[in-house]
């Protein structure tokens, strides 16, 4: 006999979230399951802010959207997903919400794979991202690649020696792959 999986909803998710006891916690809402992001490890925290902080100081000489760390959390059909480096521009958001998730897709959702990620909760993450118009790079630390996911495109691996293009998002951003692993 097969158990029937109760959903949980958008704003069940966001009352569950907003309890005081998961006030340290990184929740999304996966397919209708709560999954908590769990501690990822060093090198893929650092990758993470790695990239993030090339995204930030091109942002800082070119203010047309904002980049967000693993905790901001976006709205993607009806999930919750919280992305380890997000960006959306100014033309979609504006201003960042102090009180809620952000209601939309990012434009772009960076995902730094750790050895605690689940690949069907990965791969549905993509599909729904792709969905939005959102461009993802997955980036593996033990391989040196990152995977670019651009909606409609096909799915391009970028070794040690490619280079991250911001395209139509991020016009004029470039960053080359090894700059983001440590040395």
């Amino acid at each position: 006999m097969e158990m029937l999986k109760t959903a949980i909803t958008p704003e069940a998710f966001e009352q569950i979230a907003a309890l005081p006891e998961n006030a340290n916690r990184i929740l999304e809402l996966i397919d209708g399951e709560i999954v908590e992001k769990m501690g990822s490890n060093l090198l893929s925290s650092r990758i993470a802010t790695r990239v993030a902080r090339f995204i930030d100081q091109f942002l800082d000489a070119n203010p047309i959207g904002h980049v967000t760390g693993e905790a901001g959390i976006y709205r993607v059909f009806g999930n919750n997903f919280a992305p380890d480096v997000g960006y959306i521009s100014k033309a979609h958001l504006p201003e960042l919400d102090y009180e809620h998730l952000c209601p939309i897709s990012p434009d772009l959702a960076v995902e730094v794979v750790s050895s605690s990620d689940r690949e069907k909760d990965l791969a549905f993450k993509i599909g729904n991202y792709l969905a939005a118009k959102t461009v993802i790079w997955v980036v593996y630390p033990l391989d040196k690649e990152v995977h670019v996911y651009v909606p409609g495109e096909p799915v391009q691996t970028l070794d040690i020696n490619g280079t991250l293009d911001g395209g139509n998002i991020l016009p004029g951003f470039t960053l080359a792959v090894k700059e983001i692993f440590p040395q």
